[in-house]
């Protein structure tokens, strides 16, 4: 009776022990578990909308390049789209007054923030705070309005700047009605608004610049010109690299300038990629081609990102 007793409670026990002994082990691996799915299930939300907002449209954008629109109703169209674009010869006015805008106004904006940092960050300068603030307030702006605001000032009839130069003796400007003047005028809205802020980029990192730098290059005898060469843009060349890129990137997406000031006008002389893709698709419905617009410019861009880049590595 006893044995039988004995024989009984030994297996339990050794159950008991046993079961313990594995609860332990799978304890920590859920615990582990737990710990490494943690952040994943914080930023899941932040995925969802990314997918939602972001990947879906670029993907659903380059299914519609694939097809024709009429409307409503969309027939496979293949890569007609893209061959469209080949032989669309307002694409190519389009892609041409772009990069015309891009060659004169990013060196020119550049080269003028560029001067403003330097100017900023001289020891001679009072007031800083309030000059950095004071060039860096246009990029604040929207451009919305800062859009409205240059075409009131550029105005034929009522514009303050036609007035001030009729005020010295200077014949009007028909700044927004010929397609010459139309471009500068973009170009002057695009460098007043951005200069300030690639100033402040320029601005931090010559600020990063050693002073002992420009200490050896005076005891050797460099001139101030000297030591901005070989000093000042040496150093500069992580921040020149970005802004080129940056800058690159933005005049090739360039719309709401030549949208609200212009309109794309006179003649299509201001009709940019951007704004060609919108008329495109919200003014003519065609939202295949305007999908095949979309990744010909997302195409151009990748080129001149990677161009550039490369090139700065080889420079460097």
């Amino acid at each position: 009776m006893s044995t039988t007793s004995l024989g009984a409670s030994a297996p339990s026990r050794a159950g008991a022990d046993g079961t313990g002994a594995a609860t332990g082990p799978l304890r920590a691996r859920r615990r582990w578990s737990g710990a490494r799915l943690a952040p994943y299930l914080f930023v899941l939300p932040a995925l969802a909308l990314f997918a939602a907002f972001r990947l879906y449209p670029i993907g659903w954008s380059f299914v519609l390049s694939l097809y024709h629109t009429d409307g409503m109703a969309q027939t496979w169209a293949g890569l007609d789209n893209y061959q469209r674009l080949v032989d669309d010869p307002l694409f190519w006015k389009a892609l041409g007054n772009t990069a015309l805008i891009l060659v004169v106004q990013v060196p020119v904006m550049l080269a003028l923030a560029l001067g403003l940092s330097v100017a900023l960050n001289s020891a001679l300068l009072r007031w800083k705070p309030v000059f950095r603030l004071g060039f860096f307030l246009p990029v604040v702006t929207g451009l919305v309005t800062y859009g409205l605001l240059m075409g009131a000032l550029l105005n034929q009839d009522s514009g303050a700047v036609n007035w001030l130069l009729q005020l010295v003796g200077l014949p009007e400007v028909h700044w927004l009605g010929e397609p010459f003047w139309a471009r500068i005028s973009i170009v002057l809205a695009l460098t007043w608004h951005y200069t300030g802020y690639n100033a402040v980029i320029y601005l931090a990192r010559l600020q990063g610049i050693p002073a002992e730098h420009y200490e050896a290059a005076a005891v050797d005898g460099a001139g101030p010109w000297r030591r901005f060469w070989h000093v000042t843009l040496p150093g500069l060349r992580p921040a020149l690299v970005l802004t080129v890129v940056l800058s690159t990137i933005g005049t090739l997406q360039l719309f709401d300038e030549p949208f609200i000031m212009t309109g794309g006008g006179p003649d299509n002389a201001t009709t940019t990629i951007g704004v060609y893709l919108y008329q495109t698709g919200f003014r003519y419905f065609d939202f295949g081609y305007a999908s095949a617009i979309g990744y010909a410019l997302v195409l151009i861009i990748a080129v001149f990102g990677i161009v550039q880049v490369k090139f700065a590595k080889e420079e460097d």
